[in-house]
């Protein structure tokens, strides 16, 4: 089974060769992220995020609805 955290793009840096990178909020989280599979994404934009890569991205409304269920998975 895999799982995808929604996250929100804080910052990007383009020079990070050879991949597209940013720091990403989970939460109380923040990580850095390839974001090169998003080729459109701005800070501000929400991502699903799998094993460092950011996937899609996502509504604001879906990203907060999932982080809402996870936290309520995880009392």
């Amino acid at each position: 089974m895999c799982l995808a955290i929604p996250g929100k793009i804080l910052n990007l840096d383009d020079n990070a060769p050879p991949f597209r990178v940013g720091k990403v909020e989970f939460g109380e989280l923040v990580k850095e992220i390839n974001l090169s599979f998003v080729p459109e994404a701005k800070i501000g934009d929400y991502i699903i995020a799998h094993v460092g890569v950011a996937i899609q991205l996502i509504d604001q409304g879906e990203a907060r609805r999932t982080l809402q269920l996870i936290e309520e998975a995880m009392k």
